[in-house]
């Protein structure tokens, strides 16, 4: 068989188990979810033998540090994964969940209902863990999911499947409402990605490099997010003490994901009291400074910021700084270089924190907290599948509620169109 007839035979058994997804009870549901929970505790020695030969190889490639480190399933991961798991099958099922009902003139009742997406394709990069977040998510969904990792996870991917089968099979459900494409030749998202009348919507999860490709080749709806250039606006009536708080938050806690601060600006107001302390605790943290000219000329010690530092993901310590005169250039600034991910404003006055709401754009708006904050996990959304930053359908950290859509129902008692 063929790299594409796999692929598709792939995509048609799933395909045909979606109607069973979409039509499982909530009680079956959530015992599929910890079932596979138990599983991923009690068969850890399994799981971490399989992900040991990936580890290995990735450390034969020269896998960074980093990549090692998102690639490895410690016992901390397990137990962290299983706990997610556990925590999706309590959570609220939105599966025929009635979302709005009006009457008509004519008494006839009109609403919508809450239905699964049908088939779901995650194509994704190096976290094993995702493997089972993705494929619990879209259960609780009533989807049927079709995943595809990278080829450093691949006998993670393949083990952690093989216990979603299981605890799908021990429930006498079809197992072919996950699947995994096992082949790690990027041919086969390709062949995948074409196959409009199998799969509904596609989510990418990783680089921007990933996130475009699929973008480009897919007939298919993809969800995506290309980067996360986050801002962090310092208004004129900030508390600076918690400004320089939520600023370090924001970059150093984690500075390799996507909610991580990018770019700082600051109103020219308290530029003069907030950036020396500011820049100072930064620096400590190891933090590289590149500012504008007026920020330059408060903090020495930083780099000059070229046109391309406003644009920057930089995934790293590393924070472009920019003075503005007010709130005005600030939202426009964020405009013209953000990429609609997370931007926060810190002020004390209620009347700049609702204007930065209405009129900033991007996929999650915060007042007086942290960047890092925008999450699923932190929102109360569960586990997360993804952030989008594609407005329609879903917009932001996305749960288990935007792996559904939403059919019209009528109610009528004999209405005839005239």
């Amino acid at each position: 068989m063929s790299l594409q007839e796999e692929v598709l035979r792939i995509a048609t058994v799933t395909h045909d188990a979606a109607g069973a997804a979409s039509n499982l009870a909530i009680p079956v549901k959530e015992r599929i979810l910890r079932d596979f929970a138990a599983k991923l505790r009690e068969r850890r020695s399994f799981l971490q033998e399989e992900n040991g030969k990936d580890v290995e190889a990735g450390q034969a490639k020269g896998l960074s540090k980093a990549m090692l480190d998102r690639l490895t399933l410690s016992d901390k991961v397990i137990d962290e994964t299983a706990a997610g798991v556990d925590e999706i099958a309590a959570f609220r099922d939105p599966v025929g969940e009635i979302v709005g009902m009006w009457t008509r003139p004519n008494g006839m009742r009109v609403g919508r209902m809450r239905i699964p997406l049908g088939v779901i394709g995650i194509i994704y990069e190096s976290r094993p863990n995702v493997t089972a977040d993705a494929a619990a998510l879209c259960l609780k969904a009533g989807n049927a999911v079709i995943l595809r990792g990278g080829s450093e996870a691949i006998n993670s991917n393949k083990a952690i499947t093989a216990l979603f089968k299981e605890a799908l099979e021990d429930n006498r459900v079809t197992g072919d409402i996950v699947n995994l494409i096992p082949m790690t030749d990027r041919e086969a998202i390709l062949h995948l990605l074409k196959l409009e009348d199998f799969i509904d919507l596609v989510i990418p999860r990783g680089g921007e490099a990933l996130i475009r490709f699929v973008a480009e080749n897919s007939r298919i709806p993809v969800i995506k997010h290309y980067k996360g250039v986050c801002h962090l606006y310092v208004d004129k009536s900030a508390d600076l003490d918690m400004a320089i708080k939520l600023t370090l938050n924001s970059k150093v806690q984690r500075p390799g994901v996507c909610n991580a601060l990018e770019t700082l600006l600051v109103h020219r107001n308290v530029a003069d009291r907030f950036l020396p302390p500011a820049a100072e605790k930064l620096t400590a943290e190891g933090v590289e400074l590149r500012g504008c000219e007026k920020s330059r000329r408060l903090v020495q010690s930083m780099k000059p910021a070229t046109e391309d530092d406003w644009y920057a993901e930089y995934l790293d310590l590393i924070l472009a700084v920019k003075v503005v005169d007010d709130i005005g250039e600030a939202i426009a600034h964020i405009a013209k270089y953000g990429s609609l991910h997370t931007e926060s404003i810190v002020t004390t006055d209620y009347a700049a924190s609702q204007r930065f709401l209405k009129e900033v754009n991007s996929s999650t708006v915060i007042v007086n907290a942290a960047t890092r904050m925008s999450d699923g996990y932190v929102f109360g959304l569960g586990a997360e599948i993804g952030i989008s930053t594609t407005k329609i359908h879903s917009y932001g950290p996305m749960g288990v509620e935007d792996l559904t859509t939403t059919k019209f129902i009528v109610l009528g008692d004999g209405q005839i169109r005239e």
